[in-house]
């Protein structure tokens, strides 16, 4: 079954691009939401889930000392370069305190790295997941995200996927990316916002995704959203939205209320309902 999937990126975090995620999700029927963002997921502060599902995530697997077989020779004290051999939490996986034990001492265990959850909400159910702090392994998380939407989607019958993604271009966004067919970019009017547009561009192109460009607060610097349109434009891209600054986007999220739900009217004057209509093209 083939999915209307669409992901909505930016090159760092704080660019609005979960509000942009929540201001889309009203424009779409049959619809699955998921949020790949599992180091902060946020986007359920806007859409009040109700949890219906819990499932552990176990990332890398980790080494710990089997007291009982250990005979304190402290070889693998010496190979350990994390300080992990009584501090399982440093530890990164290598197995080398494995091989230079020798007495079978280190057992490798499972390692418990986060939460996925399946919940209902206004619009459709919503997949997303919470890391635990300082856990690794975010990209295989989102990867489960991901396939869990994919899952429920094909089991529903539903034809539309939005996925808030992950912020950056670190292996969480590449797994939010990978089979995309559509992303929208969301960039702020900074210096650093240009760099990070021409890093995101050049990720997305990789995968041959169709970009969609909103610069956000675009009237705090006039000049600076100039120059991000003129490098998309000598790109061959256009820019979908201009969003300006309004102090009620800040009161709805205040709230807990999606945006385009909130104050419709600014949403309509800004052509947003033109981006989603592209987007289910």
């Amino acid at each position: 079954m083939k999915f209307n999937e669409i992901v909505v990126i930016s090159g760092k975090g704080g660019t609005g691009k979960t509000t942009v995620t929540a201001s889309l999700i009203p424009y779409f029927d049959n619809l699955i939401i998921g949020d790949c963002d599992v180091d902060a997921p946020n986007l359920k502060i806007l859409l009040s889930p109700k949890d219906l599902e819990k499932k552990e995530f176990f990332g890398m697997k980790k080494f710990v000392r089997d007291m009982s077989l250990c005979k304190e020779c402290g070889k693998c004290f010496k190979v350990c370069k994390f300080s992990a051999i009584d501090n399982p939490t440093k530890c990164e996986g290598c197995g080398v305190c494995q091989i230079v034990c020798p007495f079978g001492a280190i057992k490798e265990i499972d390692n418990k790295a986060g939460n996925l959850f399946i919940s209902d909400t206004s619009y459709g159910e919503m997949v997303h997941a919470s890391l635990i702090p300082g856990e690794e392994n975010s990209g295989k998380l989102v990867a489960e995200v991901r396939k869990t939407t994919k899952s429920i989607a094909e089991r529903e019958n539903k034809q539309n996927i939005i996925l808030d993604g992950a912020p950056g271009i670190a292996c969480n966004v590449i797994s939010s990316l990978t089979g995309v067919k559509k992303a929208v970019v969301v960039v702020e009017p900074t210096l650093s916002g240009l760099h990070d547009l021409e890093r995101v561009l050049d990720l997305i192109k990789r995968f041959r995704i169709e970009p969609f460009f909103i610069i956000n607060k675009y009237d705090l610097s006039l000049e600076i959203s100039e120059k991000l349109e003129k490098f998309l434009n000598k790109k061959n891209y256009k820019i979908s939205v201009k969003i300006p600054f309004n102090k009620e986007i800040f009161d709805s999220i205040n709230q807990k209320q999606i945006p385009s739900k909130y104050i419709p009217k600014f949403f309509e004057e800004i052509d947003f309902d033109k981006l989603a209509e592209d987007l289910k093209k």
